[in-house]
């Protein structure tokens, strides 16, 4: 989860970039920017020609903000994304749009909709200024379980109604930074629907408190696949532990993993701490994993 320590971490990763040569430096700067998201993607082999639009949808407390990608033509497992602190904004409408280039039709929301439309930071906008802070945290701690399954299952209803959706396949669900225990408590509030969940530097997913995520596994049937940056398995050694005990446990196929040299934040592409090389093999995983489970 993003904190004051993940942020020293990044910033000390920062600097030794700014260290680094020219074209290394060029391409952080771009990074801190938030110019050229699109750019940062590598292309896909068989890319499918997509549509997206910009869609609202009713819930139980308010009226989400969201985006919708998917494939031109025909109809395709659907996908919802929770996206990390800094909520929908470009970079992840372009992770979206990639996705559904692989023949998913994707749902990409603002968690904060019940606080204020997205764009709900600024582009450009990062974690590391206390302003940001200062701005997204009150929103974040507005979540909690009760919210995350109300929507869960809010979206999930939105998808079965679409067009573009394939009702006869599972649904799959990714969530990043925050957007963790969203993802595990998404595969929780509608089991007979979501069929495969992944989360990329998920905080709080394993925990010694009464709600935490991973005491849900038992009620899910998602196969499941957490990405866990290096930093964060420093901080939080036994998360790992729980989490592949859990779903031993419960007979759920899981894949954890610590990714080596990544630090919290590291797969979304407008992160200062974005590691290009590290968050395409988690995205072949991801692939994979749907490939595998949205039948």
């Amino acid at each position: 989860m993003c904190d004051i320590q993940t942020q020293k971490d990044a910033d000390a990763y920062s600097e030794k970039v700014r260290q680094q040569p020219e074209m290394s430096r060029r391409q952080f700067n771009k990074l801190a920017a938030g110019t050229g998201v699109g750019l940062m993607l590598p292309g896909i082999a068989g890319a499918q020609s997509i549509s997206e639009r910009d869609i609202d949808i009713t819930t139980p407390d308010g009226v989400a903000d969201c985006h919708f990608a998917y494939p031109e033509t025909g109809t395709h497992a659907a996908v919802l994304v929770w996206p990390d602190i800094l909520a929908l904004r470009p970079a992840f409408r372009e992770m979206s749009r990639r996705l559904a280039q692989s023949g998913y039709a994707v749902l990409t929301v603002n968690p904060f909709y019940r606080d204020m439309r997205s764009p709900v930071v600024s582009e450009g906008a990062s974690f590391r200024d206390p302003e940001v802070r200062d701005h997204v945290i009150p929103m974040a701690r507005n979540l909690n379980e009760d919210t995350h399954f109300t929507d869960a299952r809010s979206f999930a209803a939105w998808l079965d109604e679409q067009p573009e959706v394939d009702t006869t396949k599972g649904i799959g669900t990714t969530g990043y930074c925050m957007g963790g225990p969203m993802v595990m408590r998404t595969v929780a509030a509608v089991p007979d629907r979501f069929a495969a969940g992944a989360t990329f530097h998920g905080g709080g997913l394993a925990t010694d408190q009464p709600n935490s995520p991973h005491l849900l596994i038992p009620e899910t049937n998602a196969a499941m696949l957490h990405c866990v940056a290096e930093n964060d398995d420093d901080n939080d050694p036994q998360a790992k532990i729980t989490l592949r005990e859990a779903y031993a446990a419960a007979g759920i196929p899981a894949e954890v993993e610590v990714y080596e040299g990544t630090l919290h934040g590291w797969c979304s592409i407008d992160s200062q701490v974005y590691h290009e090389e590290q968050a395409e093999r988690a995205w072949s995983r991801l692939l994979n994993l749907f490939a595998s489970n949205l039948a």
